[in-house]
C-alpha cells in the first residue's frame, strides 16, 4: 500500500545533527511523520517538542543490533508504516591509511556500513510487506572517489555503495527503490565533531597534512545547504526515474565528472593490453 503524501513516514538514523536534523526539520514541513534516531535521544528531544504529533524520537545506536530491532519495532508501533528510510548515522576520519589503526578503520566500518545494512535488513520485511518504499543511503563524493588521508572513510562509504548498487537490483521487483546520495561539503558537523583526526606520522605531513588543514578550515564555511539537500533527495525519491546515484553540491558533480573522465581515458588507454589476456587456444 502506497501512503498518501501527507501520511508518508521517514525513518532517519543519526537525525540529532546535520543532514539527518536538515531532513527531519524538512520533512515535518512537508506533513511528514518522522522517526528520528539517534544514539543520545536527549540530543533529539528539542526537534521532537517542535511537531510532537509528528516525530518520534528513540534512542538507538546503530551498531547494536538490539536497539536497531527495538528502534524499528517502536517506529512500527507508533505510525504503521516506514516508506522512506534514510541511512544517515555515520561519521568520519582523517589520517592516511598508515597513520589509522586497524581498531579505527573496524569502528568506521561498523557504524557507516554496517549500522546501514543492520537497518535496512530489519525494515526490508515491512517494506517488502507493503510492496512500496525507498531506501536512501547517504554516502558522500568519496564514496565515488577518493584523496589521501580518507582511505578509512571512503573504504565505509565505497562499501555502502557496492552494497546499495546490488541492493537496488534486489528490491525493485517488490517496488522498492534504491538511492545513493553522494554529497560534496555542506555546512554540517561532519567537518567538525564528526571528524576523527588520526595520529601524525611525520612522513605524511606534506602529503596529508593539505588534508586535515582543509578539513579543519572548512567547518561552518561549506557551501551546501543541508535544507536544500533534503529537498533535492525528496523531489529524486517523487520522481518516475529516480537516480541510483544523487550527487549534491557543484563539487561533487564537478570531482565525479573528472573521476569518471580519467577512468574512462585509463580504460582506453589499456584496453589492447587488458582484452589481449584471453587464453591462445591453438596453443592449447
Amino acid at each position: 500500500m502506497e501512503n498518501s503524501k501527507n501520511n508518508k513516514v521517514w525513518f532517519i538514523t543519526g537525525a540529532s545533527s546535520g543532514f539527518g536534523r536538515a531532513m527531519a526539520e524538512y520533512a515535518t514541513s512537508q506533513g511528514y511523520k518522522v522517526v528520528a534516531t539517534a544514539r543520545r535521544k536527549e540530543k533529539l528531544d528539542e526537534l521532537a517538542q517542535t511537531s510532537p504529533e509528528q516525530i518520534k524520537a528513540i534512542s538507538m545506536d546503530v551498531t547494536n543490533r538490539d536497539q536497531v530491532k527495538k528502534g524499528v519495532q517502536e517506529a512500527l508501533d507508533a505510525f504503521g508504516q516506514v516508506d522512506v528510510l534514510i541511512n544517515n548515522a555515520g561519521y568520519g576520519i582523517v589520517g592516511a591509511l598508515e597513520e589509522t589503526p586497524e581498531e579505527e578503520f573496524r569502528k568506521q566500518m561498523e557504524t557507516n556500513f554496517f549500522g546501514a545494512v543492520s537497518v535496512t535488513q530489519e525494515l526490508l520485511p515491512q517494506l517488502r510487506k507493503q510492496g512500496s518504499g525507498a531506501i536512501v543511503n547517504m554516502s558522500s563524493m568519496g564514496g565515488n572517489m577518493s584523496f589521501g588521508g580518507f582511505s578509512a572513510y571512503s573504504a565505509s562509504k565505497f562499501a555502502l555503495e557496492g552494497a546499495s548498487e546490488a541492493l537496488a537490483q534486489e528490491v525493485a521487483p517488490f517496488g522498492i527503490k534504491t538511492m545513493i546520495v553522494e554529497p560534496g561539503a555542506f555546512r554540517t558537523e561532519f567537518a567538525g565533531s564528526a571528524l576523527k583526526h588520526m595520529p601524525k606520522i611525520e612522513a605524511y605531513d606534506d602529503i596529508v597534512g593539505g588534508t586535515r588543514d582543509f578539513a579543519k578550515g572548512m567547518d561552518r564555511t561549506q557551501e551546501g545547504d543541508p535544507v536544500k539537500a533534503a529537498q533535492a533527495i525528496d523531489k529524486a525519491l517523487q520522481a518516475e526515474d529516480t537516480p541510483l546515484r544523487l550527487q549534491l553540491g557543484a563539487d561533487s558533480v564537478e570531482a565525479i565528472k573528472t573521476h569518471a573522465e580519467q577512468l574512462l581515458s585509463d580504460l582506453e588507454h589499456w584496453k589492447e593490453i587488458a582484452e589481449n589476456t584471453t587464453f591462445d587456444s591453438s596453443n592449447s
